[in-house]
C-alpha cells in the first residue's frame, strides 16, 4: 500500500448524474495531486447478494465467487476510498448497501467485545446528493442518513474521514454547482496525504 492509489466508486445508475459528475471532479482532483485512481460503476459489477453466512469472518473475503473479489483487492491497495452515491429513502441505494454486506469479513474482524478493523491506514471520503433542498435535505435526514450509514462501514474498517460533500436540490441544478465542486476541491489536497 505504499503507493497512492485511489478506488473511486460510483454507487448511482445515473452515470451523468449529479452524484456522477461529483466523483468525476474528486477523481480529476486526486489524479492532480498524485493519485492513480482506479474508478469501478456498482451498477456494472456482478455482485449477488450476502447469504449471512458469515465465512468472510475467517476467510477474510466473501465465498461468493464474482465482482467482489476484484472490489477488495482494489480496496486492501488503495490508500483512499472515494464513494459517491445517491441518497434513496435517507440512505445509500441497494448495491451499496449490497457492497457493505458483502465486505463484512474484509473490513473488520469480530472479537468479544469490540470489532477489530482490517483496513487501517486508509482514507475516505463521501460524497453524495439529493433532490431535496436544504437546509431540508438535512433537517430531515435525508443526507444525514445516507452518510451514517457510509460512515458505518467505513470507521468500523478502521479508515479515517478527509471529507463529506452533499449537493442537496440536485433534481433542479443545471450542472454541478460551484459552491460544491470548491467544496470537493478543497477536500482532496495534497497535505491531506502526507507521509
Amino acid at each position: 500500500m505504499k503507493e497512492k492509489n485511489a478506488l473511486a466508486i460510483l454507487g448511482s445508475p445515473h452515470m451523468n448524474g449529479t452524484t456522477a459528475a461529483m466523483l468525476e471532479l474528486a477523481i480529476r482532483r486526486a489524479e492532480k495531486v498524485g493519485y492513480t485512481v482506479t474508478k469501478i460503476n456498482l451498477y456494472e459489477k456482478e455482485l449477488s447478494f450476502c447469504t449471512g453466512c458469515r465465512a468472510c469472518m475467517d476467510t477474510q473475503i466473501c465465498i461468493q465467487k464474482d465482482d467482489l473479489q476484484e472490489i477488495a483487492a482494489l480496496l486492501k491497495r488503495c490508500r483512499l476510498v472515494i464513494l459517491a452515491a445517491p441518497v434513496y429513502w435517507a440512505n445509500v441505494p441497494a448495491p451499496v448497501k449490497n457492497l457493505f454486506d458483502r465486505l463484512l469479513g474484509t473490513a473488520m474482524e469480530e472479537t468479544s467485545t469490540f470489532p477489530k478493523p482490517r483496513l487501517r491506514g486508509r482514507n475516505y471520503m463521501l460524497l453524495t446528493s439529493c433532490n431535496t433542498p436544504f437546509p431540508f435535505s438535512w433537517i430531515f435526514g435525508q443526507s444525514r442518513g445516507a452518510f451514517r450509514s457510509m460512515d458505518e462501514f467505513f470507521k468500523t474498517a478502521g479508515m479515517k474521514p478527509i471529507g463529506k460533500v452533499v449537493c442537496a436540490n440536485a433534481g433542479n441544478q443545471k450542472g454541478l454547482p460551484k459552491q460544491i465542486a470548491k467544496k470537493i476541491e478543497k477536500t482532496i489536497r495534497p497535505c491531506v496525504f502526507c507521509g
